[in-house]
């Protein structure tokens, strides 16, 4: 019998929480590997030599090792999906699936971190506006693009489960207004509702949102 798949992540990241929503998803077990990346646990030599881009989350599937959260959940799908209903197999509705991937990594999730990261890593003090800003802007995107229940249509997809883990941890330090965003709240109630959504993701989003604070407040009384 072959061993569980390993994921190598920690609770703070989006990416990594959006992979284990989809193992859950799909059925799977993982044997979570965690890496501390305050701590810098994935500059070690170790980590590196799997993954020389020293990024979580990662999995090592009985010697498979891949990276990327939206390439490891579409990995996950296609070799363990009893069916096609994550990841449709209908070339038009899988276009609009991957879409929204890449919207996730090059907008929501790249705009969170480019916000979070200097004060999660490097001691800044600064909240700037122009950044803020650029989150709101993603919310309108994204509820714009929400003309049904879900990303992609009217039933979960790796869409929701991508875009719902960084949505939810932008949320946390940014609330989502429904009077501005009716659509984009209505959907994260909506996936809220998941069985193994708080402890898969919630949890996760509740400590990267305390740590966050901490930080910028830590920074900010080191400068004065």
């Amino acid at each position: 019998m072959p061993s569980a798949i390993k994921l190598y992540t920690a609770k703070l990241s989006p990416p990594g929480r959006s992979v284990e929503l989809t193992g859950k998803a799909l059925g799977l077990e993982f044997e979570i590997i965690p890496i501390n990346l305050i701590a810098g646990d994935h500059l070690k030599e170790e980590f590196r030599k799997l993954n020389p881009q020293h990024t979580i989350p990662m999995i090592d599937d009985n010697g498979t090792i891949v990276c990327d959260s939206h390439a490891i959940i579409v990995y996950l799908v296609t070799k363990y999906g009893k069916d096609d209903s994550l990841y449709p197999s209908d070339v038009v509705t899988r276009s609009k699936v991957n879409a929204a991937l890449h919207f996730d990594s090059g907008v929501l999730f790249a705009r969170l971190r480019f916000y979070a990261e200097p004060i999660l890593y490097f001691g800044s003090t600064e909240s700037p506006q122009e950044k803020i800003d650029n989150v709101y802007r993603a919310y309108q995107l994204l509820n714009d693009t929400l003309v049904d229940d879900y990303i992609v249509g009217n039933r979960m997809t790796l869409a929701d489960l991508s875009c719902i883990a960084s949505i939810s941890s932008m949320h946390a330090i940014f609330p989502i207004d429904e009077a501005n965003y009716p659509k984009l709240a209505a959907s994260v109630e909506r996936l809220a509702k998941l069985p193994y959504y708080k402890a898969t993701n919630q949890e996760g989003v509740e400590e990267l949102a305390q740590l966050f604070r901490a930080k910028l407040a830590e920074n900010r009384a080191k400068s004065k």
